[in-house]
């Protein structure tokens, strides 16, 4: 594992997220570790490359928090910067293609296959971090979007639910539990 890749990677995404040209805030940074810790765990679970998925959850969103104007297409600015990162590395041509289709398949919003097992970490990853980051999703709504209570909190609650629905069928059963426990709490009912 390129411990020293991840390291850096880790610090300058940090730094990306603080700029003021990221229109997204240091939230999407929050949304960044929580893709990769959940990468992390979706690798070790399905038995695909560590290295790969979690050198893709840093970059996923690299393009999106650079350049706002990226945003619809960052899947696929994302991918090209990743190469430039990772080359300047050293890092193998075969690994950052492989990289490179996990950061364009991502989107569960814009529906590509997933063709290998770290695509669909990654992917699933994304999804679920959603759920990892409640109170970003709520400054989201009431700070940033200006909404009432119950318009917040309905904000919220769908964004979790179409997160969830854009798993894979594995990874739905496995984040099932935690999922509910969210809308419990997003519903007052916990």
């Amino acid at each position: 594992m390129r411990d020293d890749i991840l390291k850096n990677l880790q610090k300058e995404i940090y730094d990306r997220c603080q700029k003021e040209t990221n229109k997204f805030g240091m939230g999407c940074y929050y949304h960044i570790v929580a893709v990769v810790k959940n990468a992390e765990i979706l690798a070790s679970k399905y038995k695909a490359d560590k290295e790969i998925v979690m050198i893709a959850a840093w970059l996923h969103d690299i393009a999106s928090i650079t350049d706002y104007s990226l945003y619809e297409l960052h899947h696929i600015h994302g991918a090209q910067m990743a190469y430039s990162i990772l080359k300047e590395y050293n890092y193998d041509d075969k690994k950052i293609t492989l990289v490179q289709k996990c950061i364009q398949n991502h989107r569960g919003s814009v529906n590509l296959g997933k063709s290998t097992l770290e695509e669909l970490c990654v992917a699933d990853a994304d999804a679920i971090s959603h759920v990892d980051n409640i109170p970003s999703l709520l400054y989201l709504a009431y700070v940033q979007k200006g909404m009432g209570i119950e318009e917040g909190q309905r904000f919220v609650r769908d964004k979790l639910i179409r997160s969830f629905q854009k798993l894979s069928i594995q990874s739905k059963k496995y984040y099932q539990n935690k999922f509910e426990k969210a809308i419990e709490v997003l519903n007052g009912e916990s």
